[in-house]
């Protein structure tokens, strides 16, 4: 029977459904940047493969706001299971965004993404973050993938549900006799004085040439087995389309975090082309101090090895967001060589104001993972398998009719001149299964081991989440903490910078005193956007695991 083949098929696929961890197989982790886009320590959220720069990507030139040709401004913008075998949960409200279909939603700011709008010109193909999320759900490869598997998993359906249809076929022959066969009959047959020992005497039944052409229907009148089947359609619909959903939020997290990495790179140039133009002009003013005799030589040429040393990180800094438009543009399915501006940039927030995201959410739900919920749909469909399967003791009635024609003749010319004959054919057909040498209960028996196998997989599953969920908590707060730190460190430094120039100037402080307040503030920059992207990605982690991160058709 189709029906039970497909179900059978589908009880195979649960080990490589269910892999170590009993969650749902995840789609292939594409390669990303392995570096982080600050140029701060790793902070374990970033994969490694690293991908060559594109030479179609935006370039970034000093005094301008690389990927968009805006003018650098002169401050950074950027501030801070026992009983019956189940996975049902009680019904209540699903944690997704309220009203959103198909939208991101890293809960970030006051924009739902923490971005806003560059406002200003841009070259090329524009996204903001959402337009680059559903480009990559139309473009992605392994989205492209899933959906041909819901497509195939329609025409799968589809082939169940013929078998409930009428059968209808038709049959034509022709066949030349070359050697007729001959039946041996007894003498008496044709001499009824002859001796019972005569020799049997061979005769030809049969003519040279014979035709037949008939059609036949065939129509299932009960099977148990095939009604279970039509009933698992649903389900095999519905399993289908929770990989496709699944295989959006993986690529939905990927470029979520591929464009803030672009961005936070950007935030970083920005910084570097402010601190370059203020040392040039440190320099400048040190090299007019020189040649009147206020300042030695030694002093300029401290400020020359630090500006030559911040415009080499300029570069390498340049080279990271050459690849992080890479990583982008693989992760959306676009080519390497396409050029794309982002339209939107890191919105300036003040760390309290981040303070509530970090709040526990009250209406989670295991349905709102959409591992969860598609692991529901497997146990349905291994159940159904398992019904199948007992459904096969029952007898499988059918019903048959045949019509045709057929003629024979010693001459092929009077095959087509001499009449043919009809006939016809109706009736009613009855298996019933009586013993198979106890083959189907070693069948049930190996299914609901497999079926006990998925429920310890979502006993798994959940406490995964769980871990998940308290883990992307715990570090979305230490990232909050570190956060708040940098930044704090980042004004001191800044004024540090600031007391320590001024002395310089009134002759009460070293330049060596300037140039290790210097450093200490592009360290602490560099640390900010270190904790910047770090909270980034966290936020994307922890929306990810309480399953709001993406919601779509």
């Amino acid at each position: 029977m189709k029906t039970s083949s497909i179900l059978c098929l589908t009880a195979l696929w649960f080990p490589a459904i269910w892999p170590g961890t009993g969650a749902v197989a995840q789609v292939p982790t594409q390669p990303s940047v392995g570096q982080q886009p600050t140029g701060a320590a790793p902070s374990g959220q970033q994969p490694g493969a690293q991908q060559p720069a594109a030479t179609g990507v935006v370039v970034a030139q000093p005094g301008t706001t690389p990927g968009t040709g805006i003018n650098v401004p002169s401050q950074p913008n950027a501030s801070g299971t026992a009983g019956t075998p189940s996975l049902s949960t009680p019904e209540g409200p699903v944690n997704l965004q309220p009203g959103v279909i198909s939208t991101f939603n890293s809960g970030l700011g006051t924009a739902p993404n923490g971005l806003s709008p560059t406002g200003g010109a841009t070259d090329g193909q524009t996204y903001t973050l959402q337009q680059a999320i559903d480009f990559a759900v139309r473009q992605n490869v392994s989205i492209r993938n899933s959906q041909l598997d819901a497509v195939s998993a329609d025409a799968r359906i589809r082939e169940t549900k013929a078998s409930a249809l009428p059968q209808v076929s038709a049959s034509a022959s022709l066949t030349d006799n070359l050697i007729i066969q001959r039946a041996f009959l007894p003498a008496v047959f044709f001499d009824p004085n002859a001796s019972p020992d005569a020799p049997a005497i061979p005769v030809q039944f049969g003519v040279k040439y014979s035709a037949n052409a008939a059609a036949s229907v065939n129509q299932v009148l009960y099977s148990a087995a095939l009604n279970v089947g039509l009933r698992a359609a649903a389900t095999y619909r519905e399993l289908a389309q929770r990989n496709l959903e699944s295989s959006k939020v993986v690529v939905a997290e990927q470029v979520a975090k591929a464009y803030y990495g672009v961005l936070v790179a950007l935030e970083r140039a920005k910084l570097l082309d402010f601190n370059i133009a203020r040392l040039d002009t440190a320099l400048y003013e040190t090299q007019a101090m020189n040649r009147q005799g206020f300042v030695e030589k030694l002093d300029v040429q401290r400020l020359e090895v630090q500006a030559n040393n911040l415009k080499a990180e300029r570069q390498n800094v340049q080279n990271l967001i050459e690849l992080s438009y890479t990583l982008l543009k693989f992760q959306m399915g676009l080519k390497i060589n396409d050029e794309i501006t982002l339209a939107e940039q890191l919105q300036d927030r003040a760390v309290d104001d981040l303070r509530p995201l970090i709040s526990p959410d009250p209406t989670f739900q295991y349905r709102s993972r959409i591992e969860y919920s598609t692991l529901e749909t497997q146990i349905k469909l291994a159940e159904q398998d398992i019904e199948v399967t007992q459904k096969a003791y029952f007898p499988t009635a059918s019903a048959f009719a045949n019509f045709g024609y057929n003629s024979g003749r010693n001459k092929i010319d009077q095959l087509i001149t001499s009449p043919w004959f009809n006939f016809a054919s109706l009736g009613l057909s009855l298996q019933v299964p009586i013993f198979d040498g106890f083959q189907k209960r070693s069948q049930i028996e190996q299914k609901r081991a497999t079926l006990q196998k998925a429920q310890n997989s979502g006993e798994l599953l959940r406490n995964s989440i769980d871990l998940q969920i308290r883990q992307s908590s715990i570090t979305l707060k230490n990232g909050l903490q570190t956060l708040q730190t940098q930044q704090r460190n980042r004004d001191l430094a800044e004024e540090i910078v600031r007391v320590t120039r001024i002395k310089y100037k009134e002759g009460v402080g070293s330049s060596i005193e300037v140039l290790n307040a210097e450093a200490s503030l592009r360290e602490a920059q560099t640390n900010y956007f270190g904790s910047l992207y770090d909270f980034l990605i966290a936020k994307v982690d922890q929306d990810k695991a309480l399953g709001r991160l993406y919601t779509g058709n």
